[in-house]
């Protein structure tokens, strides 16, 4: 059995080139996800490859230049900026002598690190326990150890088994309750529908800044850092628009690229408040290099949870670091689509309220107008 290391502060992160064209903006964004998670990088292994290697990922002599990286700086932790298999995270973890964290586990801890309340601490939980249980098969070898003792002798059951099923059980149970906890959302959600109220969701790349445009509008008082997964919870609040009303903004939790399947499946409950808006709300970070490939990436978790055809307005966020003055941008149909603002100085958040409002009366209207269509209908027999 192979003595698995405790966990240590000090990293050293590995990132290969498969021939990305953006593996400096990936490299940057690991650096993030490591202190977003309480390491320290103090040092950094690429290299380049037309293939990850079977058994180690990245080769005998990467492997090589990773153990004297580890010896120089005394670091008690690697950090792969790839999914890696369990048999090449156990090799590794032979090879090197501490503990291997891939890039989906490094977001799964920091997804633990964060969640707050008890849904979210759900969902985190059952994205873990999906995410171990891969790691069971040929990951630990004790567990293939069959019980013994009093009442158990015989043919038996392999410990690997055991926790197999043990695990099977706990993933089932947090799936019941999420899904009754779904269940609510959604009687709250056709109360809201019920009456003549926006509902609008506030999305993005993590780090563009939600949490902050979110208190600007509502001064809710939510947790915002310059970190990546800053918040997890969705939080709701109504916000009165001039010439509107009251309106209901949720913020969520922000995507990134090559987000985790088990975490996209386990926090669905928390991404419904996208589904279910009548606007997204697309907050970009505007001063990021890497801000086209980082919509594309939020397109298509929306494309997977099925909130791709929603209304979107682009809010291009953090124009004090660009020097852009605030304004708006219309579409063919005279509808404000994009606009441009500062969440943290409040520049053209003037602008944003006007474009809610806008969209808030054209849903008035529109439900005005379904309405007349239904009396017509209800009226034209007595007509004829």
């Amino acid at each position: 059995m192979f003595e698995r290391p405790a966990a240590g502060e000090r990293a050293v992160v590995v990132q290969l080139d498969f021939g990305q064209a953006d593996v400096e903006e990936q490299l940057e964004e690991l650096r993030l996800l490591t202190t977003s998670a309480g390491g320290l990088v103090v040092a950094e292994v690429r290299g380049k490859r037309h293939s990850p290697d079977p058994k180690s990922f990245v080769g005998k002599g990467k492997v090589d230049e990773i153990v004297a990286m580890i010896a120089a700086t005394e670091a008690q932790l690697v950090i792969f900026n790839h999914p890696l298999s369990p048999v090449q995270q156990r090799n590794l973890e032979g090879a090197l002598k501490c503990r291997v964290v891939d890039r989906n586990s490094l977001i799964l801890d920091i997804f633990a690190l964060r969640a707050a309340s008890a849904e979210g601490k759900l969902q985190v939980e059952l994205a873990q326990l999906e995410h171990l249980s891969t790691r069971l098969v040929r990951g630990w070898t004790h567990l293939e150890r069959q019980r013994g003792g009093i009442g158990l002798r015989g043919p038996g059951e392999k410990q690997l088994e055991t926790d197999r099923r043990l695990l099977g059980g706990r993933v089932k149970l947090l799936k019941e309750r999420l899904k009754k906890l779904s269940r609510q959302r959604g009687v709250q959600r056709k109360a809201r529908r019920r009456g003549d109220v926006l509902n609008v969701s506030l999305i993005g790349y993590t780090n563009a800044g939600k949490s902050t445009l979110f208190n600007a509008l509502t001064r809710a008082g939510v947790y915002a850092a310059d970190q990546l997964f800053a918040t997890l919870d969705t939080t709701s609040r109504k916000l009165w628009i001039e010439g509107a009303g009251n309106i209901v903004i949720s913020d969520t939790v922000g995507f990134i690229r090559d987000l985790p399947h088990a975490l996209v499946d386990a926090f669905h409950a928390t991404l419904e408040a996208a589904t279910d808006a009548d606007l997204l709300l697309h907050v970009v970070d505007s001063a990021s290099p890497a801000r086209d490939e980082q919509i594309s990436e939020v397109n298509k978790v929306l494309g997977e949870i099925g909130a791709e055809t929603l209304p979107q307005l682009v809010v291009w966020n953090k124009i004090d670091l660009t020097g852009v003055a605030p304004g708006e941008g219309r579409d063919e149909y005279g509808n404000i689509a994009r606009v441009r603002l500062s969440s943290r100085s409040g520049a053209g958040l003037d602008i944003l309220r006007r474009a809610l409002a806008e969209y808030a009366q054209a849903k008035t209207e529109l439900r005005r107008a379904d309405t007349a269509l239904a009396d017509l209908g209800e009226e034209s027999p007595l007509v004829e």
